[in-house]
């Protein structure tokens, strides 16, 4: 059975975990924004001397993860249930039955439904088997997230890591933060006695005035002057002492709990990287690495903000709400408990609000997600959506599931603006009830207008701070749930704990490896049993080979003998030693690990081969000790030669998981590096498989040598890699099926090891005595091997032609990205997003009309509020009681005028907001798809990048084009209308007051400046630890092998301190200037009240003049330093919205959506291709010579193969046939046409690619059969699809299925194996009815099974058709009318197989390197 195998053998991401970390990833952001606009209280909102002061440090955007549950489909169905079907197709069929009964769907409710809108037919019969199954498939995946979600930590447990230190400085940063809360009810206090003394003074003015002036008046007048400067200038002081106050208390909690967090967050990091490396492998079989960086970035990230100052800030606001309340209660109960009345109605309001929202917010989320997992989909295979020219396809159900998301998101827009809406009533509605109830109790002589103002502001105030509170305490839960995550990790108990220091630790080892009656299953699939009671001896310095068909328990035998899973039933032991008793590091230590794809770190090939030499005893050798051990196991591994060649010799860096060496340089560093500690047990799983011939030849020779004296077991899917084996055990279904030699093996010509050969055994048909001849001259031939590496000098004659035309590309790429560096103005920026958005431009207008008015009402009432406390100096209490009632009804009548603005203003610009997004989400997708070949060939566009840009950009806008577009043209509306009634009322406070104004500003533009600064400089050095525990996670089984746990943890924690000396330098600047902006606004009040009372004094302005100038401007000017909260959303919006504009006018060299050129008509066209003198070099890798003078002729109808070793240049033409790049010099024609004359939607239509690894995406069978077509999926008969079915053998397999073609595959095919992935991906080919087919080794990465299978349907499609394939298994090609074998970027010979053969040249070698004949 193919596909069963471990769920994830190299410890890759599983599709189904990334994809949901993936989702949870790309729609966290749109979460925080939905958030952050109702949990922000919206500025202009009238709170006197509390704006600016309590306005919480700027927050850091985070992104966070949840999470999702995994479904894991179980078969217990055998075979027999579909009797026409043979091997793992009937087992696959079985299994996906066996899925359907037991959940009746896995796919997300919108992807299913966008992928049924694009996929039904008109006509129905058996394509419309499928049943709606939605509610049922939500239904399950929410039962099923009941059951994963992890309980939140408590509080305090998010401190385990704090030492005892530590946890003292927090506590005193508490106490210093509570005190910073209770500055705030404290100034309203000095205001209310100020306020008093202001009144008191009126009253005796107005005594006077009514008296006349004589000597008791003059004196009364003269006291009453003295008392006010008095007065004036204490309470002045006391409100700088408590601006001073302010500033030390914010400065030292600041830095107290972020210098706590840092320490914290740093040990948490150390902690889960530790944790994730010690578990067993089984533990990754559903965790992706990217999720592992994931939770170090953003989980450990959101710890750090629940476990930094948002503790101490949610601390001092509820010290303000405390104190606030306190006071107001303690100067008049009556009218504090009267004003509490508001608290409910926001309260409420707020509750109501947010819990409507959520539904339509959670809904927006799902399809975002669905849309960010279809898009990394497609740009991870953007060669088959070029070559099948599905983009607008694609792009329309990428359309669809953001139209969705937007639709939701402005239904949720109502509900904000109204809840919103209700808040700006009631704020306003409570300056009614505090004048009118107030004005009552001063008639009565129950309060003063000291005490009204200080109680009315205090409860102002304390409401407020529990705003406020909440995004904090959003911060801190977020904390809490994601430490949830995280200690889960930390505290799970690994099955096979490598970190142990228990077991065995034998004094010397002989190598006899033993299996008694093993029974295993892979722990995420334990109904699908791998080894079913397996024993064998592996005797000691003997080799043995393991062969079978791909899920024949081959891996699963090197897995337990490295001890990554332990069997369920029987023992595996080392020299009569069960394994389960020896010491897993020191057991690991013994062994030498060389696996299909061997990963290699980011260091240099000196320090990659000396991780093997980790707890072996010259672990703490000297570095010459160490070299000299490094150079001879590079010699032996056949290394040595093709390292000195590098630039750095030994010392060269290999690049990310070794990128820029080639396959078989990378096997062979492997090699050294698992011989180096001379281990006795060496485990080869398919160490060549991914190979060419020849670099084959090098490795296994290598290998030869590195085996000799120890006991080795081989696995190998090319058989003549292992006929030279003591031992070879033939597997099948977890069972022996024959073991012997080579030799003795082919004896039964019917047994299972000579039918394997047969498959792939080559005809010869030339003279075989020169057998023994061609054997010696593979291994170390001269030609064999080339080191083509960047940056390599060499000597030339002169200068080649496409040298010259590079440097020309070159020079256009630096040219485009120094254009793209330069961000257009902001204002060409903002009218293109406006006109792009113009559907919109109503809401636009009224939303712009509705923030002015907002923005307006807060000065306009500031006239209000200096008449009622000049009001307050009345005498007559009727007339104080009747005046103070006009003035609260106008109050109420602004209250309703506020809520009715501010709902339209909120619902325009939310609405257009979404509205803008959807359309940014659109343009960025396609606009991807639009670019060609090469772009997607730059490392900053890998496909994760790009995926997360299509995501992060248009948010980014959002962020500030919805709702926060409202709330700044409000704050620039209240900033210059209150400084107009200012310079109105009273011109020289006034311009005392807009003086500070730039104070203000510049003191919350330099905060914020110093903050963004920091943290984008944190998040690129945290970026590179996350990347290096990424990459340990990444390659786990090599960590785990080479027991590198203990160092990988140490370079981690090295990794760390970086960032955390720079938080720390960054702390003491930028916690200053927030300290100093929260204390300067007490400072600048105290100023402004000082100099209006000597003001007053001299008569030269009347108290309600002041107190509409202070509220008017002071007030106000506090406000404009809200503005900057704003200048992250504005500079990241201003790039993002600049990169989606450059992506959507860069005009790529070859654009597959032009309609320029000549359109073919398919009739007349004859598929005969030739290419002539072609020169390439890959622009990402200018310095590589790939293709040079290559001419190859493809005569209409025939069958022509490319060959040679890697790197030769095969794939590439495959690439300039298909014109994902064209050549530097020279011309590719067809049918004596050159193809850049030609439309390239029209030429790819003519052609059809079938890749190593085909792409399916996420829908039905029939779905990603039709997306070959070249017309809409519509007009594609049932007769055409099963016609390209049966051509491409996979008809009858599909009619098996459950849903027969519309049988949902799952991510990526998931849910097929690879031979079943591989026939559909034919099918697609064939639909379009081809004339020229390429097929780019369509089967080497099978077993020999699935690949008889796949080549009889390749046969089949390749009638009639020109067909150009590219073959690293010779025997799949040796019909074909002509074979070229390349070396080095040319054709080195062509001609038949037999012709080749004769010649005895290099296909004659590299047929010899494949013969599987017996041995004589």
């Amino acid at each position: 059975m193919a596909d069963i195998a471990p769920p994830n053998p190299s410890g890759h991401p599983s599709s189904h975990a990334d994809a949901e970390r993936r989702e949870e990833h790309l729609a966290e952001d749109e979460r925080q924004l939905a958030q952050s606009e109702l949990t922000v209280p919206p500025v202009g909102i009238p709170l006197p001397g509390a704006i600016g002061s309590l306005h919480a440090p700027p927050p850091v955007t985070s992104t966070s993860t949840s999470t999702a549950p995994t479904l894991h489909a179980t078969s217990s169905a055998s075979s027999d249930d579909h009797p026409n079907l043979k091997g793992e197709d009937a087992q696959v069929a079985a299994q996906l039955a066996s899925q359907k009964k037991e959940s009746p769907s896995s796919t997300d409710l919108s992807e299913k439904h966008a992928a049924s809108v694009s996929e039904k037919p008109k006509k129905r019969g058996f394509f419309a088997r499928k049943k709606d199954k939605d509610a049922a498939a939500k239904k399950g995946k929410d039962k099923e997230d009941e059951l994963n979600t992890l309980p939140p930590v408590s509080l305090f447990a998010l401190f385990r890591f704090a030492t005892k230190f530590e946890i003292m400085l927090d506590i005193i940063g508490l106490f210093l933060a509570a005190a910073a809360g209770a500055t705030q009810p404290l100034m309203t206090l000095i205001f209310g006695r100020l306020t008093n003394s202001f009144t008191q003074f009126s009253i005796i003015a107005q005594e006077i005035a009514a008296e006349g002036i004589n000597a008791r008046t003059l004196q009364a007048l003269s006291d009453a002057q003295a008392e006010l400067r008095s007065d004036s200038g204490k309470n002045a002081l006391y409100l700088v002492a408590i601006g001073l106050g302010m500033f030390v208390c914010t400065y030292l909690y600041m830095f107290i709990w972020n210098y706590t967090g840092e320490l914290n967050a740093k040990r948490l990091r150390e902690a889960y990287l530790r944790a994730v490396l010690r578990q067993e492998i089984a533990y990754f079989d559903d965790l992706g690495a990217g999720e592992v960086a994931t939770r170090i970035q953003t989980d450990c990230h959101l710890v750090q903000e629940g476990t930094s100052e948002k503790v101490a800030n949610a601390t001092m606001f509820a010290a303000t709400f405390v104190t606030g309340f306190a006071l107001a209660y303690a100067r008049s109960w009556r009218l504090a408990l009267a004003l509490s009345a508001i608290l409910p109605v926001i309260m409420v309001a707020g509750f109501i609000m947010f819990t409507a929202i959520s539904k339509y917010t959670v809904g927006s989320l799902e399809y975002v997600a669905n849309a960010g997992t279809l898009a990394e989909e497609v740009i991870g295979s953007v060669r088959t959506i070029h070559a099948f020219g599905t983009s607008l396809v694609i792009g329309k159900r990428f359309d669809g599931m953001i139209e969705k998301a937007r639709v939701m998101g402005r239904k949720g827009s109502i509900i904000e603006a109204t809840g919103l809406s209700i808040m700006f009533w009631s704020i306003y509605s409570a300056y009614a009830l505090a004048f009118f109830f107030g004005g009552i109790l001063v008639s009565q002589g129950l309060a003063d207008v000291g005490i009204v103002i200080n109680v009315f502001m205090s409860i102002l105030i304390g409401s407020f701070s529990i705003a406020l509170l909440a995004p904090e305490m959003t911060s801190i839960s977020k904390g809490k749930a994601a430490a949830a995550k995280l200690y889960d990790t930390i505290d799970r108990q690994s099955l096979i704990d490598s970190s142990r220091t228990d077991g065995l630790k034998p004094d010397s080892v002989e190598g006899v490896i033993t299996f008694e009656g093993v029974k295993f299953h892979y722990p995420s699939r334990t109904n699908v049993p791998i080894l079913k009671g397996f024993s064998a001896e592996f005797p000691a310095g003997a080799s043995v080979a393991l062969v079978g068909a791909s899920g024949s328990g081959k891996s699963t035998v090197v897995s337990l003998v490295e001890r990554f899973y332990d069997p369920i039933e029987g023992r595996v032991m080392l020299d009569g030693r069960d394994v389960k008793n020896l010491n897993i590091k020191w057991l690991r230590q013994q062994i030498g690990l060389v696996s299909q794809e061997p990963t290699l770190f980011a260091t240099s090939v000196r320090g990659n081969v000396e991780h093997g030499l980790i707890g072996s005893k010259w672990e703490n050798a000297s570095d010459e000790e160490k070299f000299k051990l490094v150079q001879q196991a590079c010699i032996d591994a056949n290394a040595h030669d093709f390292i000195t060649k590098l630039p750095n010799g030994y010392e060269t860096n290999v690049g990310e998981r070794g990128m820029l060496l080639s396959g078989g340089q990378k096997q062979r560093v492997a090699i050294a590096r698992a011989i180096v500690s001379d281990p006795r047990i060496l485990l080869l799983d398919e160490a060549t498989s991914a190979l060419d011939t020849q670099s084959e030849g090098i490795v296994q020779d290598a290998l030869d040598k590195a085996s000799r004296g120890r006991t080795t077991i081989t696995i190998a899917h090319r058989l003549s890699t292992i006929k030279d084996a003591d031992n070879i055990i033939v597997m099948g279904s977890g069972e022996i099926l024959e073991q012997g030699t080579h030799n003795d093996l082919l004896a039964d010509e019917t047994g299972p090891y000579a039918m394997l050969v047969s498959t792939q055994k080559l005809a010869q048909v030339a003279d075989m005595t020169a057998e023994m001849e061609a054997d010696e001259q593979v291994v170390g031939s001269p030609m064999s091997e080339k080191v083509n590496f960047p940056g390599l000098g060499r000597a030339t004659t002169g200068r080649s032609v496409a040298s010259a035309a590079m440097e020309a590309v070159q020079a256009k790429r630096i040219e485009e990205e120094e254009s793209a560096d330069r961000i257009p103005s902001a204002t060409k920026l903002y009218a293109r997003l406006i006109k792009l958005n113009r559907t919109g431009k109503w809401l636009y207008i009224f939303g712009i009309i509705g923030a002015i008015l907002n923005g307006l009402v807060y000065p306009a009432l500031a006239i209000l509020f200096g008449q009622a406390l000049q009001d307050f100096a009345t005498t007559d209490t009727n007339q104080l009681r009747e005046n103070l009632t006009v003035k609260a009804r106008w109050y109420f009548i602004a209250s309703i005028a506020a809520a009715i603005v501010g709902f339209v203003q909120i619902l325009c610009f939310s609405r257009t907001g979404w509205d803008l997004t959807a359309k940014l989400r659109s343009l960025a997708f396609s606009s991807t798809l639009k670019h060609d070949i090469e772009w997607f060939d730059e490392e900053k566009n890998s496909t994760g990048a790009v995926t997360s840009n299509i995501a992060d950009w248009p948010q980014k806008v959002q962020g500030l084009f919805g709702p926060t577009l409202g709330t700044i043209i409000q704050s620039i509306s209240t900033v210059v209308g209150g400084c107009i009634i200012g310079l109105i009322y009273s011109p020289l406070l006034a311009l005392i007051g807009i003086a500070c104004i730039p104070l203000l500003i510049s003191g919350g533009y330099i905060r914020l400046k110093v903050v963004v600064l920091k943290d984008q400089r944190m998040k690129k050095i945290h970026a590179a630890s996350a990347h290096l525990a990424s990459e340990a996670a990444g390659a786990v089984r090599t960590v785990a092998a080479l027991t590198r746990e203990d160092d990988m943890d140490r370079i981690y924690s090295k990794a760390l301190e970086e960032p955390m000396r720079v938080s720390f330098n960054g702390a003491l600047k930028s916690q200053a200037l927030y300290a100093a902006s929260q204390g300067v606004s007490f400072l600048i009040i105290a100023l402004v009240f000082y100099i209006g009372s000597l003001w007053i004094i001299e008569g030269r302005i009347t108290t309600a003049a002041f107190f509409t100038v202070l509220t008017s401007v002071v007030f106000a000017a506090l406000q404009a330093g809200n503005v900057f909260t704003f200048v992250p959303d504005a500079s990241k919006a201003n790039g993002s919205a600049a990169s989606i504009f450059q992506m959507h006018d860069y005009a790529p060299e070859v654009d597959s959506l032009t309609t320029d050129g000549i359109h073919l008509n398919p009739v007349d066209v004859k598929g005969h291709i030739r290419m002539e003198g072609i020169h390439f070099r890959y622009p990402s890798r200018p310095s590589v010579r790939v293709l040079r003078d290559l001419t190859i002729d493809v005569p209409p109808g025939t069958y022509v193969a490319l060959v040679g070793p890697s790197g030769c240049g095969k794939s590439t033409t495959v690439q300039m046939l298909e014109r994902f790049y064209d050549p530097l010099v020279g011309k590719v024609t067809l049918d004596g046409q050159d193809i850049k004359d030609l439309n390239v939607s029209s030429y790819r239509s003519q052609m059809a690619l079938v890749s190593q690894e085909p792409t399916l995406y996420a829908g039905s069978v029939r779905f990603n059969i039709l997306l070959g077509a070249n017309k809409p999926m519509q007009e594609v008969t049932e007769e055409e699809i099963i016609k390209a079915c049966k051509d491409a053998n996979i008809y009858d397999f599909i009619v098996s299925l459950p849903d027969g073609f519309d049988t949902e595959v799952g991510g990526k095919g998931s849910q097929l194996s690879g031979g079943q992935k591989q026939r559909i991906a034919i099918a697609r080919a064939l639909i379009r009815n081809p004339k020229v087919l390429l097929l780019d080794e369509a089967t080497s990465a099978l077993d020999s099974q699935s690949e008889r299978v796949v080549q009889d349907a390749l046969d089949r499609a390749a009638k009639g058709r020109t067909t150009i394939a590219i073959a690293h298994r010779l025997s799949t090609i040796q019909k074909a009318d002509i074979i070229y074998c390349f070396a080095e970027g040319r054709v080195a010979e062509k001609g038949t197989h037999a012709e080749l053969l004769a010649k005895r040249g290099a296909y004659f070698e590299l047929v010899q390197m494949q013969n599987l004949s017996r041995q004589e």
